[in-house]
């Protein structure tokens, strides 16, 4: 079987050191006080909708709010896993 011919570079390119692999960015890490904030909003949320569950009937103004306090909970968890975004 023949061997195939060895193909040249074209000469337009001679003098330029065009490279074509993409360079990764390295970010710096993430200070421990955004991690902890961030975990920190997560479990505040869990914690109001169990405690929502379990002993509303036993605070006046966590009774008062109704079904307010799933926004409250849920709204510190989303805050949370928005803040998971930009964790590095």
């Amino acid at each position: 079987m023949p061997k195939s011919k060895v193909r040249k570079k074209k000469d337009d390119a001679v003098g330029r050191s065009v490279s074509r692999t993409p360079v990764k960015v390295k970010a710096a890490p993430s200070s421990s006080i955004y991690v902890s904030v961030m975990l920190g909003l997560m479990i505040i949320g869990l914690l109001w909708l169990i405690v929502y569950y379990l002993a509303a009937e036993h605070i006046p103004f966590m009774n008062s709010l109704g079904a307010y306090n799933f926004l409250i909970g849920f709204g510190f968890m989303v805050a949370g896993l928005i803040m998971t975004m930009k964790w590095r």
